[in-house]
């Protein structure tokens, strides 16, 4: 798999991300430590627990992440549940992190194809 097909499978923009990093080598190295990132799980967590300040910050930082990253699909869901968060719909953002959760799982494995695992 291509960097390119590996965009086009998690509903990303390549050439986005490749005019905001200006490298190959940059891009594969920011999706390479995507996966070690902890604010799907701490979205996840915090958001099933009701610490709805955590998961607004961790909701946050995955649609900041997944912008820079131009992740359009994960970050599409990801901003939906961040503003969600932020005006205090806590019930919508809970209905909202199935979306988020195939998102990330449909990002993670896409990446996890093109590292060759």
């Amino acid at each position: 798999m291509t960097i390119q097909e590996c965009y086009a499978a998690l509903g990303g923009d390549y050439e986005e991300v490749l005019n905001r990093l200006y490298s190959e080598a940059l891009v594969r190295k920011f999706i390479g430590k995507f996966s070690s990132d902890p604010s799907f799980q701490l979205l996840s967590d915090s958001l099933k627990a009701g610490s709805y300040e955590e998961a607004f910050r961790a909701a946050h930082t995955l649609k900041g992440v997944s912008q820079n990253l131009s992740f359009t699909k994960l970050y599409q869901s990801s901003h939906e549940i961040t503003e969600a968060l932020r005006t205090a719909n806590y019930d919508l953002a809970v209905q909202l992190l199935p979306h988020v959760e195939t998102d990330y799982a449909l990002t993670c494995s896409a990446i996890q194809m093109f590292l060759g695992g």
